[in-house]
């Protein structure tokens, strides 16, 4: 039988759209999600912070999914590296000796895992073959990275490149709800959700947990809002995140947690819950018994696309050497509270 405490937080949680959309964000619940059964996925900005949450912890989140996206510590705390190298290549291509020196560094600080648990890891990288943001070439270094990195990287990490497809998230249309706004799978743009008819979502969790049991559904459960105040000292966090519960968690079945990291421009100011709403992980997350947590950043004047925080902008304006993509990183911090809130055992009702 479920706890009480377990029914409260499933009433919150489901309590219905109009509460979820009118009333003050609640915080985030303690659900004692299994942390053996955690992942990460992340688009774009949202795949590059993927990735340094991968690298600074790999032990915790030993499932990555990154979709296009380059490697980890790309931009080293500069804009113009970000853009020049990390996007495009007008610098030429990120120097890998370079990423290799700055990852011995952290290690050497302990600012990143160890490498034995960095191996065990089990990686899922997409990337556009038309993608003119970040060029898949820069996407190609991350592989590298990760080839270098994993005990047995034919067995644990899968590349995939679609044909056709532009810079974003791609799903299969008859995945999502026929109401979702997704965008021409070549053209790409607001809200980056393509229509590829390659099932992306699916294909990472089927290489991340293996196959489902069962074929996805429609959502059972209920898309809430919840307050990211957490006490990391990050400045850009938006004022709320949304969480998917399937009914299934909510009823106190045990169940794993997918982190799902949206890329610039895909915030909530920018295209309210679309991503949210329409990634196709919540369809998924029923067949799998998952949690899918969707923090969001806020626009800013220094960060206008309401991007993660991958290059330092949270960070550089007042530390020489921002520690975003490491384990002293604002905003990775405020993202391991917040699984950290998920995965603890849920209050005792009174």
């Amino acid at each position: 039988m479920p706890s009480k405490g377990i029914l409260g937080v499933a009433a919150l949680l489901l309590g219905g759209a109009a509460l979820a959309e009118e009333a003050a964000p609640p915080p985030l619940p303690a659900l004692g999600l299994d942390g053996e059964r955690l992942a990460v996925l992340g688009v774009s900005s949202g795949g590059y912070m993927a990735t340094q949450l991968a690298v600074a912890y790999p032990a915790r989140y030993s499932r990555l999914g990154v979709f296009a996206a380059g490697p980890w510590g790309c931009a080293q705390g500069s804009l113009g590296q970000a853009l020049g190298r990390c996007m495009l290549t007008h610098r030429g291509l990120p120097e890998p000796s370079e990423l290799a020196a700055r990852h011995a560094a952290y290690l050497a600080e302990g600012r990143v895992g160890p490498p034995e648990a960095l191996a065990r890891q089990r990686v899922f990288l997409w990337h556009g073959e038309q993608d003119g943001t970040v060029l898949p070439a820069v996407g190609e270094r991350l592989v590298e990275q990760y080839r270098d990195w994993l005990a047995d990287a034919d067995a644990q990490l899968r590349r995939v490149v679609t044909p056709g497809a532009g810079h974003g998230w791609p799903v299969a249309g008859e995945r999502v709800a026929q109401e979702a706004p997704l965008v021409d799978c070549a053209a790409g743009g607001s809200p980056y959700l393509l229509d590829c008819g390659y099932d992306g979502p699916g294909e990472a969790l089927a290489w991340l947990y293996g196959e489902a049991e069962s074929p996805p559904a429609a959502p059972s459960g209920e898309l809430s809002r919840f307050s990211q105040e957490v006490d990391s000292g990050a400045r850009q966090l938006g004022e709320s995140g949304y969480l998917y519960l399937p009914a299934a968690c909510a009823d106190g079945e045990a169940c794993g947690l997918v982190v799902a990291l949206h890329g610039c421009g895909m915030a909530t100011e920018q295209v309210g819950d679309a991503f949210a709403r329409h990634s196709g992980l919540n369809a998924w997350a029923e067949a799998y018994r998952l949690a899918v947590l969707y923090p969001q950043v806020s626009p800013s004047l220094g960060n206008p696309q309401g991007c993660w925080d991958w290059w330092g902008y949270d960070e550089n304006s007042w530390r020489p050497r921002p520690d975003h993509d490491s384990r002293d990183g604002r905003q990775l911090r405020a993202l391991d509270a917040m699984v950290e809130r998920l995965l603890s055992p849920p209050e005792a009702s009174e």
